[in-house]
């Protein structure tokens, strides 16, 4: 009788496990660039964090203004991205809050070695673009609205040059995907520097111009606003931004290296202060 008992009370035990909802793992989705996925970047930063908190992030990467645009239609809980003029919009039109600066490296012109256009250790990007166009060299541009691409747009505009014509091609592709095509067609392309370094044991394009002002390339962090959309994970996005900008955030962005070489610079925290 007792051992029919038991057997009973194993079986009760049992099925009240069966029936128990499983919780379901919490999700947040980050829209950002090609150039922090391609880089390898984010699978350094976000395990730690996923961990923590118990969150699994849902990377979305695409150009920056598609980025901007899935949070806009309240696609994604949070962006980084880097185009600050459409990140300031963003913030201005009450889609995003909270922005903070996370990171930042700067643009390059990679071309082949043969150099046709003869751009090699100029500092002035306007001045190569002009002789790009003029020796009408193949020049690959991303054509997706990404920052990338904006801000190659903007030097063509500052050059009073309007690329067209069978040297000038879009591939309408990410920065990894980009990179390739140039330098399958030894072509002139402009990319991030850490993309680049990401690639550059795979590639024999190389940096032939880099230092001007106006490639610098800044990334930020910004939370998708919950008073436009009630399903955002708003807290947990609030979460990822305290995490990137944090000592331990900041730490992994700071050490983080391919081929010897730095890929991003932090600038939520200053190198020197990074513990």
């Amino acid at each position: 009788m007792k051992k029919g008992l038991f057997l009973l009370f194993i079986l009760t035990l049992l099925l009240m496990v069966s029936v128990i909802p499983v919780a379901a793992e919490e999700r947040l989705v980050m829209a950002t660039t090609t150039s922090t996925e391609n880089s390898g970047l984010l699978a350094e930063l976000l395990p730690p964090f996923e961990e923590k908190f118990d969150v699994r992030v849902d990377v979305v990467a695409v150009g920056t203004g598609k980025a901007i645009n899935l949070a806009q239609n309240g696609d994604a809980d949070v962006i980084l991205v880097h185009a600050r003029p459409a990140e300031d919009k963003f913030v201005e039109e009450g889609y995003g809050v909270n922005r903070r600066d996370v990171m930042f490296n700067d643009f390059v012109i990679l071309g082949p070695k043969d150099d046709p256009a003869d751009i090699a250790g100029m500092k002035d990007a306007i001045a190569a673009y002009k002789k790009i166009a003029e020796s009408k060299s193949e020049f690959i541009s991303r054509g997706d609205d990404s920052g990338t691409n904006k801000k190659e747009l903007s030097i063509w505009t500052k050059a009073a040059i309007r690329p067209e014509g069978s040297w000038y091609l879009e591939t309408g592709q990410g920065m990894g995907a980009s990179i390739n095509v140039a330098n399958e067609k030894e072509a002139y392309i402009m990319a991030d520097r850490g993309t680049y370094l990401a690639y550059s044991g795979d590639i024999e394009l190389e940096i032939l111009v880099s230092g001007d002002e106006i490639l610098f390339n800044p990334y930020g962090i910004i939370p998708v606003n919950p008073a436009m959309y009630s399903h955002l994970n708003y807290q947990m996005a609030m979460a990822l931004v305290g995490y990137i900008t944090s000592q331990q955030g900041q730490k992994i962005i700071n050490e983080y290296t391919k081929y010897g070489k730095q890929l991003f610079h932090p600038s939520a925290i200053l190198p020197e202060n990074i513990k």
